[in-house]
């Protein structure tokens, strides 16, 4: 049975909320690697879906990690930042994504 191609829907943008453009996310492009910030609730078949769908490539391996918020004071007043989940998208060899342009 074929795989059928993913087609774009309103729900992969859902997904996969901006790319995270930092240093360690820069080096990890070396390795065929890209980085995103996802919903908090977003699984990895989904996110693998979204990102494959999007930006038309083929994902081999998705890792996630959520990243907990810090606390920080502000006016003297504790707070603390919003948990962040985001997802390291192994890309197949010879595909790549161009984070920098829009989709």
């Amino acid at each position: 049975m074929a795989k059928a191609k993913a087609t774009t829907d309103t729900r992969h943008y859902d997904v996969v909320l901006s790319p995270v453009i930092t240093e360690k996310s820069t080096m990890l492009s070396e390795h065929n690697a890209v980085v995103f910030r996802v919903a908090k609730d977003a699984t990895k078949p989904a996110i693998k879906a979204a990102v494959e769908a999007l930006f038309d490539v083929q994902v081999t391996k998705v890792n996630t990690l959520v990243a907990k918020g810090k606390t920080k004071r502000w006016k003297g007043r504790p707070y603390t930042r919003s948990d962040v989940k985001k997802a390291v998208v192994t890309l197949a060899e010879g595909q790549s994504i161009d984070v920098t342009s829009g989709i």
